[in-house]
């Protein structure tokens, strides 16, 4: 019984040094997003974080900002959902598909 719960525990531990492995590559990560065919990119670091916005010059001439607006929500919402895949495919590979509960200090 000890044995196993001493290897229990090995597991656990290399597992859990494989997430943080798997945390820092996620952490160099980006992915961007786009919307209105590419005249709005967005894009996120591993964590979320914006690091560009580029918005193409013919849409200031519109003069449409609600347009713009729901331009760089729409490309924001799809560069999140490309670091999700992200964060999701690079903790699997860390935890060999093994599930973790939400909030597992994961970035997203």
């Amino acid at each position: 019984m000890l044995k196993n719960f001493g290897q229990m525990m090995k597991q656990a531990k290399e597992i859990q040094a494989r997430i943080e492995e798997a945390q820092a590559r996620i952490a160099t990560l980006e992915a961007t997003g786009t919307s209105g065919g590419g005249l709005v990119e967005v894009t996120l670091s591993g964590k979320s974080e914006l690091k560009r916005l580029k918005v193409d010059p013919s849409l200031f001439r519109e003069g449409d900002a609600e347009m713009l607006s729901d331009l760089v929500v729409a490309a924001h919402n799809d560069a999140r959902a490309k670091v999700a895949e992200l964060v999701h495919s690079e903790i699997g590979k860390a935890t060999g598909g093994l599930s973790l509960p939400p909030g597992f200090g994961l970035p997203i």
